[in-house]
């Protein structure tokens, strides 16, 4: 089967980090500026928003190696999904330092890095922006008794932030209307990457 980029969203908790989640260093880093994401990064063995599954072996064992990336400090994602499997350092936004299993869940912390995309991201949160956590990776599928199941060659890549729920409508500011949410993320982007190039070109 031919391998192809498997991207599936997640909702991040209220505000985008689940106080109850954050170690008393962490809690102090974020009263100091430093910024948190926390929530479900990921399910096994139920169908998610694109309709696919992934058997709990297959993710337990990509989740595995992944922690050996955390531990490294070299789980980086970016600021929305790229249309290939390789992490664009000049697009990184944020560096996962965290990851458990709950039940079937997988959960997990992120920290925001001061990078440029970082701060776009620092900046949507600070907006009251509602993002959520998508994981990127490599496989094939198939069709087996109505589900989409991921294969055994599925490859983790890392978890990118983004504003596009897999579900259509997901994800609207209460009392908002869809195309008044997009147009408030992709303004508030547009305003934040022209100031930036505006403080380079001074500088």
């Amino acid at each position: 089967m031919n391998k192809k980029l498997l991207t599936e969203f997640y909702e991040l908790c209220k505000d985008g980090v689940c106080q109850d989640l954050l170690t008393e260093r962490e809690k102090r880093e974020v009263s100091n500026g430093s910024v948190y994401l926390s929530g479900r990064l990921q399910a096994a063995d139920t169908k998610n928003g694109n309709g696919r599954q992934y058997p709990y072996k297959v993710l337990k064992r990509e989740m595995d190696n992944y922690t050996k990336i955390i531990e490294d400090n070299r789980a980086l994602g970016e600021l929305d999904h790229p249309d290939d499997s390789v992490i664009n350092l000049r697009n990184v936004s944020h560096v996962v330092t965290d990851v458990w299993w709950e039940g079937k869940d997988v959960m997990g912390k992120i920290k925001v890095l001061n990078t440029p995309s970082g701060r776009i991201l620092k900046d949507l949160i600070g907006s009251g922006i509602k993002l959520g956590i998508s994981s990127r990776g490599l496989g094939s599928v198939r069709e087996s008794l109505g589900n989409t199941v991921v294969q055994e060659d599925f490859e983790l890549i890392c978890f990118d932030i983004v504003s596009e729920p897999s579900t259509p409508n997901a994800y609207i500011y209460p009392d908002k209307k869809k195309g008044v949410y997009e147009n408030k993320i992709n303004e508030a982007k547009k305003n934040i990457v022209d100031d930036l190039f505006k403080k380079i070109l001074e500088d």
